[in-house]
């Protein structure tokens, strides 16, 4: 893969491609099958995708229900309805019993832009961290997003999805030694000053802030943390320890999300000075997705602010 492409039509095109391999893979969408892109699936196997309507507690409940059958069932709405509205059913109906049901939340954090803050999903890793059992997965990109896919379809159990609206670069297909595997992070670009822990579109957005660092004479360790539930605390520890100070950067709260994840494993296992990027415990806006990014400075120029913040900790 080359160019850009938002995880969420990486995510649909994986659907397609992956349905012959696994056919127990079933989709279920809330009326939004030409947004979360799952319109390709239900062309080619209509006998295999659901239209529940705007009804996205009945859509969890009858996917828990087909995956006691042997489907294995992906449903699909905006990330603030898959988490939100739907949450106890999520809960209940699929991780207490520990079902094997994928919940895809499509059009995650402030970049899904126009769509305002009543659409803006900058909670969703912390309700679906909560839930016990229940991984969170957030790629980066349309390459990272594909063996996500494929991983998910190959685990047992229930997992949270979250792709993005906008198309964004594709940077894993060229990392030498590049390997994806659930709950485990990816070291991107080796470093020794400091680590920055990235997941979804802010992992690009970190590996630009190492360029703009290098210039300072910083050097910045990248690590692409697609799994941030269950976090890779033995990598979070070894960058502790080698580079002295670690930022996080998340297109989310910065309450319960990546950064949160980070700093309770520091805290218990390795006390190290953290600063946290993301949204700042506040609710987000109307405009195009790049203006509101930059509104709350989730950019490569606001990683830059939070890294030299981190030395001065050192």
């Amino acid at each position: 893969m080359a160019g850009k492409i938002a995880t969420r039509a990486a995510y649909g095109e994986a659907l397609v491609e992956l349905a012959e391999k696994y056919p127990e893979l079933v989709v279920f969408d809330a009326d939004l099958a030409g947004a979360t892109m799952t319109k390709g699936f239900a062309a080619k196997y209509p006998e295999r995708f659901f239209d529940m309507g705007i009804a996205e507690c009945n859509m969890t409940g009858v996917a828990a229900g087909m995956s006691t059958c042997g489907f294995k069932p992906f449903t699909n709405t905006f990330a603030i309805f898959a988490s939100g509205r739907a949450w106890e059913q999520v809960r209940n109906s699929i991780a207490y019993p520990h079902l094997n049901v994928k919940v895809v939340g499509s059009h995650g954090g402030l970049s899904v832009g126009e769509d305002g803050a009543t659409h803006q999903a900058i909670e969703d890793f912390a309700l679906m961290r909560a839930i016990p059992g229940m991984k969170v997965i957030c790629p980066c990109d349309g390459n990272e997003m594909k063996l996500a896919v494929e991983a998910l379809l190959n685990y047992e159990g229930p997992a949270y999805l979250r792709l993005g609206r906008s198309a964004v670069d594709i940077v894993t297909d060229e990392i030498e030694g590049y390997k994806f595997e659930l709950d485990k992070g990816i070291t991107l670009a080796d470093g020794k000053d400091v680590t920055v822990i990235a997941t979804g579109i802010m992992v690009q957005m970190a590996l630009k802030a190492r360029e703009i660092m290098a210039g300072e004479g910083v050097s910045v360790r990248v690590i692409d943390m697609h799994t941030i539930k269950p976090l890779d605390e033995e990598l979070v520890v070894k960058a502790a320890k080698e580079t002295g100070c670690i930022v996080t950067t998340e297109e989310h709260n910065i309450i319960g999300g990546l950064g949160g994840a980070v700093a309770e494993c520091l805290s218990e296992k390795c006390p190290t000075p953290l600063v946290r990027h993301g949204v700042n415990d506040e609710f987000g806006r109307s405009g195009t997705a790049a203006a509101v990014l930059e509104a709350y400075k989730l950019t490569p120029e606001g990683i830059c602010e939070k890294i030299r913040e981190a030395l001065k900790k050192k």
